[in-house]
C-alpha cells in the first residue's frame, strides 16, 4: 500500500547570484507524518520553506502540493491552498492584543468586502463571529485564556511563540511549517511546545514540516527526518536511522564515526 504524499521538492535549486543556498534537493512528506529538516546554520534549510510558501522562486524544479504544482505561485495563493508558517524571527503585531493577531490569521476567509465590513452587517457580521468561534477555539487549546486581550509586546517570549503558532492555526492549515518553534525558549516552554505540536498533528490531522535545532525535540516527535547540510541532501529517514548515520554524525555534528549524539530528551 502506497503512501500519500502531501508535499513534494523535486531536484529543486535555488541560487542567489553565485551562492547556491540548495542544490537539487528532493523530498516527500508523507501525509499526516511530523517531518523535520535538521542540518547546520546556513544549510539551507529556511531557503526550502521560502520556496515552499512562495517567497523564493527556485532557480530549478518544482514543489508539488497535494499533487499539484505551486512552484510559481504568490504566497498568499499558496497560503489558500491549505499551507500556513511561522517564522525563525517572531513576525507578530506587538502592539496589537492576543486576540487580534490571531484574528488577522483568518484574513484569507474573508469575503463580505469592504462596504460590508465598514458597516459590520449582515455577511460581515456572520463572518466575524465563525472566525472569533475558530479563533476562540485555538485560544482554548493553545491555554492561552489568560492573555488573550493582552498586547503581544507583553508577553514573555516563550508565549509569544505560541501566539504565533496560534496565528498560523487560524488559517487551518493542512501543511504547516514550523520554522524553529522552540528557539529561545527555556525548558519548561520547549516541553509545552513539543507538546503542543504533537497534538497538533495527533487532533487536527495536519501534517507538520519542522525545521530545528534542538535534537531532543527532533529525535522525540518526529516520524521522518532529514538532513541537509552546504544544501544538500546528505541523509533521510526514521529518526534513529538518522541518528546513527555515520555521515550525519561527522558532517552535521562534528563527530567521530561510531557516536551517535542525537538522542531524545523530551516527552
Amino acid at each position: 500500500m502506497s503512501v500519500k504524499t502531501i508535499a513534494k521538492l523535486k531536484n529543486v535549486t535555488m541560487r542567489f547570484g553565485g551562492i547556491t543556498a540548495i542544490s537539487n534537493v528532493s523530498l516527500q512528506v508523507p501525509t499526516g507524518t511530523i517531518y523535520s529538516l535538521i542540518g547546520p546554520n546556513g544549510a539551507g534549510k529556511s531557503t526550502i520553506f521560502n520556496c515552499i510558501n512562495g517567497i523564493y522562486k527556485p532557480t530549478n524544479g518544482r514543489i508539488l502540493f497535494n499533487n499539484e504544482d505551486i512552484t510559481n505561485l504568490k504566497p498568499f495563493k499558496i497560503a489558500r491552498k491549505g499551507i500556513a508558517r511561522t517564522f525563525q524571527n517572531l513576525a507578530l503585531f506587538r502592539n496589537m492584543t492576543v486576540l487580534d493577531n490571531l484574528l488577522l490569521g483568518r484574513n484569507l476567509f474573508l469575503k463580505a468586502g469592504i462596504i460590508r465590513g465598514g458597516l459590520f452587517y449582515g455577511k460581515a457580521l456572520r463572518e466575524e463571529i465563525a472566525n472569533r468561534r475558530v479563533v476562540e477555539e485555538i485560544i482554548d487549546f493553545l491555554e492561552i485564556e489568560n492573555v488573550r486581550k493582552m498586547l503581544v509586546g507583553s508577553l514573555p517570549f516563550g508565549m509569544q511563540r505560541r501566539v504565533e503558532l496560534g496565528r498560523a492555526l487560524a488559517m487551518k492549515p493542512t501543511l504547516l511549517l514550523l520554522d524553529e518553534p522552540v528557539s529561545g525558549m527555556n525548558a519548561e516552554e520547549t516541553e509545552d511546545m513539543a507538546r503542543f505540536i504533537l497534538d497538533i498533528n495527533e487532533e487536527f490531522g495536519t501534517t507538520i514540516l519542522l525545521v530545528e535545532h534542538d535534537m531532543g525535540v527532533v529525535m522525540d516527535i518526529s516520524d521522518y527526518v532529514l538532513v541537509i547540510n552546504f544544501g544538500e541532501k546528505i541523509a533521510e529517514g526514521l529518526p534513529k536511522e538518522v541518528a546513527q548515520n555515520p555521515s550525519v554524525i561527522q558532517a552535521y555534528l562534528g563527530q567521530e564515526e561510531g557516536t551517535t549524539v542525537l538522542e531524545g530528551s523530551h516527552g
